[in-house]
């Protein structure tokens, strides 16, 4: 696998952080000013949180990256220290908050793993895993929320001011039925018939209008023949130890979400279960999001989603929870990038 370093620092480029800041504050001010309800007093609501509860929204967001950090050097069979792994998330999780949701963080992940002395092959196979991991949290997990809450997964489409009243619905299931298919076409081509896949490929890419992608298409399969040889030989210890962290972690990102909402306003249990569930939802509606990081589209959803628990909190705690779980991450990306490049561009190369 050839890994183009140009297109990769393309993306890595910390000047990419103020698309998606001038997205999302050109949304924030949208909804203040086309809102007559949200006023500037809605701002001044911050300061009437729960300071106890919001500091336990923060514990698990940090338990999350945590999880993060866990999972990555758990995957890569302790080959990055607890440092390098750090490192290796935050530039992953810059990488993805610069790409459109749809597009991803994984071909610069690839990249990264690269770089900090892991083969091509082998990066591509725990990057594929943890890919397929993630989705499958979602794919398994949507229909039992959706069982569980009795069909209020959904907010009442009439307040969703879209032409179509069931178009979140629409939205959710398209999304759904490509992760599901994305999931379950991996999944057979990395345990299953890695070869039959490749084959696939090459028969695919035959036809006259896909011929110029046809070496590529063999160069990916020979790739995912190595990546399943890589994978097939790992212990069923290693294989809880990533699927349980996986599950960490995103329960965390959910978690976090339910105590934000609960320093503003009082929840019963019933209440918490719904908001953890309609994250999952509201998840898989964002990743058909055209725009970096989902941009803008999270702002718009979580007020669909989320008002009837907030009425007037609804403003200020969604500007708090991408502050929480999306702008950090650029700027610590913005941060740490030259640092990175420094290591593995230099001092490795120095020997150190």
């Amino acid at each position: 696998m050839k890994i183009d370093n140009k297109k990769v620092f393309k993306t890595l480029n910390p000047n990419k952080v103020w698309i998606p800041v001038l997205i999302g504050l050109g949304i924030v001010f949208y909804m203040f000013y086309s809102d007559p309800n949200i006023t500037v007093e809605n701002l001044k609501m911050v300061f009437d949180g729960n300071i106890l509860i919001f500091g336990l929204a923060i514990l698990v967001i940090l338990a999350r990256d945590a999880g993060y950090v866990y999972r990555i050097r758990t995957v890569t069979d302790q080959q990055l220290t607890w440092t390098r792994s750090i490192y290796v998330i935050i530039m992953w999780e810059f990488a993805s908050a610069v790409t459109p949701s749809v597009v991803g963080g994984s071909a610069v992940a690839i990249f990264i793993l690269n770089k900090e002395g892991i083969s091509v092959g082998k990066s591509l196979a725990f990057v594929m895993v943890t890919a397929i991991l993630d989705n499958l949290f979602f794919v398994v997990f949507a229909p039992l929320v959706m069982l569980f809450t009795l069909g209020d997964i959904f907010p009442d489409s009439n307040s969703l001011r879209l032409e179509l009243g069931n178009s979140l619905q629409y939205f959710f299931w398209v999304s759904y039925s490509l992760f599901t298919a994305y999931s379950l076409v991996m999944s057979l081509a990395l345990f299953y018939r890695p070869r039959v896949f490749k084959w696939f490929l090459i028969k695919l890419f035959s036809i006259k209008f896909l011929l110029k992608w046809r070496h590529n298409m063999v160069e990916y399969g020979d790739e995912i023949i190595a990546s399943s040889k890589t994978l097939k030989v790992k212990p069923f210890g290693w294989w809880m130890k990533v699927i349980l962290a996986t599950i960490f972690i995103w329960s965390a990102r959910y978690l976090m979400l339910n105590f934000l909402i609960g320093s503003f306003t009082l929840l019963d249990v019933q209440e918490h279960l719904l908001i953890f569930s309609r994250q999952i939802i509201m998840w898989i509606v964002m990743m058909l999001s055209p725009t970096p990081g989902s941009s803008g589209t999270a702002e718009f959803f979580y007020a669909q989603f989320f008002r009837e628990f907030l009425g007037d909190y609804t403003f200020v705690t969604s500007i708090l929870w991408r502050m929480l779980t999306y702008y950090p991450y650029l700027i610590l990306g913005a941060i740490f990038l030259p640092r990175w490049i420094r290591h593995v561009y230099f001092k490795k190369r120095l020997g150190n």
